[in-house]
């Protein structure tokens, strides 16, 4: 069976890689592309636009007539759009990836909403490397006691507008997770002046941006005279593509609910 897959934010880095990713995917198929009104390239083709021969679909600013021929929608896009998208999956009974990041806790109960009706995929990271990283970030924390210090640093390209990085809160949530605590409680974000000596228990992060880089996580356990560290470095956007039409092609069947990449791949 043919996974009808619609992309939004289609003309972006992401959208293309992902148009060439479902092409290139056995028993996929590019449903159709959404951008915000009044985009320059409303109308073009998408094969073109992802580097591949005219496919006949084309960008549209109708998220509604496109969802309306698809079996799932790949969203890396804003908060606001997401939760748009959301809504609209909602009513079409249609599963929803989302890669998007940065949602504050509102915008996470309109998700939830949207996923009584909806099969919705999130992840604050797609790739079966950092879901490995999330798993193995959980089991050490939950293995070392508090004498060991647990700090996040990530870096990505100079165009990112969220920090910490979405795939950073997921490793975090990981590492709090494995001590039995919530994040909120233990989170250290950005450390500027007389900050005071680290304290017990805390999970720290540190973002930096600059240049084309992909994405970097690095998760440090730090105790006296020895450290542990935990990384993923991510060299193409491909990773990602193959994760969500991964994703979508699961989700289909699977009725309403929130899952996430690690029930995806099992893990």
């Amino acid at each position: 069976m043919t996974t009808k897959i619609a992309i939004m934010g289609a003309t972006g880095r992401m959208g293309r890689t992902l148009i060439r990713h479902i092409h290139e995917t056995e028993d996929c198929e590019v449903a159709g592309g959404v951008e915000a009104k009044g985009h320059a390239l409303i109308g073009e083709d998408l094969g073109g636009l992802a580097g591949l021969k005219p496919l006949g679909v084309r960008v549209s600013d109708d998220p509604l007539e496109v969802i309306a021929r698809a079996d799932a929608i790949v969203d890396f896009t804003s908060p606001a759009a997401s939760i748009e998208f959301a809504a609209l999956a909602a009513q079409a009974r249609i599963v929803h990836v989302i890669g998007t990041t940065g949602f504050s806790e509102g915008d996470e109960e309109k998700i939830k909403a949207a996923a009584r009706h909806a099969t919705i995929i999130k992840s604050g990271n797609m790739s079966l490397g950092v879901n490995l990283l999330k798993s193995l970030t959980q089991k050490v924390a939950a293995t070392l006691g508090t004498d060991w210090d647990i700090e996040i640093l990530e870096m990505h390209h100079r165009d990112k507008v969220d920090a910490p990085s979405g795939t950073a809160l997921l490793l975090g949530e990981a590492a709090a997770e494995g001590r039995g605590v919530s994040l909120d409680d233990v989170r250290q974000s950005g450390r500027d002046g007389q900050t005071g000596a680290r304290k017990k228990g805390d999970i720290g992060f540190a973002a930096l941006r600059g240049g084309s880089v992909v994405g970097d996580h690095s998760v440090i356990f730090a105790a006296p005279k020895e450290r542990i560290v935990l990384q993923h470095v991510a060299e193409d956007r491909g990773i990602f593509a193959r994760g969500a039409v991964t994703a979508a092609q699961w989700g289909q069947g699977k009725g309403p609910g929130i899952f996430t990449m690690s029930d995806v791949l099992d893990l």
